[in-house]
């Protein structure tokens, strides 16, 4: 289950030991990518993190401030292999990731510098459940105009987990196929549009993602 305390109790991690070892990161494995990614940190006096998939609307740790930002040089691709959580090994899905390139609009949040390091730790076993991706430092625009550092989860392109096409009719197939303990693949697509809606913001790939799921939910 995906929530605070199963996380902070180490069960998050205990119910992915089905896939392999080489895939599952331990909690100590966790911890040090974690350290490392804050001993890089540049050197201002709040920690932001870029959201822009389910951390939109879901994002477990807590954060005193949120700002629709742009991220600039990236652009969302759902080129991780989903095997837990929305997927499977046998029934795999699509995960999403940030790849270079183009632009990202999303959502910058601050973290409380009270709670910082348990919040930080939270969302380390979140999102590096299986090292797919790689904490960056990058720099966001806020709506207002105002720019800040920022962590984001992008994807680290590792062959074990990452698929070079991510186009919107290759992934939404797949993404229509795919559920897990967490859902299905395709009511995390659905779920993040409608995030993006919500916040104003706009992303022609997602958009083409869902048109796709769309249809083949109409030849099924």
């Amino acid at each position: 289950m995906l929530n605070r305390d199963a996380i902070r109790s180490g069960a998050f991690l205990e119910s992915f030991n089905f896939l392999p070892p080489e895939i599952l990161w331990t909690q100590a494995r966790i911890d040090q990518s974690l350290a490392d990614t804050m001993a890089a940190r540049p050197a201002d006096e709040d920690v932001w993190v870029f959201a822009y998939g389910s951390l939109m609307w879901n994002p477990l740790s807590r954060f005193d401030l949120s700002v629709s930002a742009t991220l600039h040089g990236w652009h969302r691709s759902f080129c991780i292999r989903l095997m837990a959580g929305r997927g499977t090994p046998q029934c795999p899905g699509r995960m999403l990731a940030l790849e270079p390139g183009g632009h990202t609009q999303g959502v910058a949040l601050r973290l409380d510098a009270a709670a910082r390091d348990e919040e930080l730790r939270i969302l380390w076993t979140r999102e590096m459940l299986t090292g797919a991706y790689k904490p960056t430092w990058t720099t966001v625009t806020l709506v207002t105009g105002e720019t800040q550092h920022a962590l984001a989860f992008v994807a680290n392109g590792c062959p074990r987990q990452y698929e070079a096409d991510s186009s919107p009719s290759t992934v939404a197939r797949q993404i229509a196929e795919a559920q897990g303990p967490l859902g299905t693949n395709a009511e995390y697509v659905l779920r993040l549009r409608q995030a993006l809606a919500d916040r104003a913001l706009t992303d022609a790939y997602i958009e083409e993602v869902a048109q796709a799921l769309g249809r083949f939910e109409t030849q099924g």
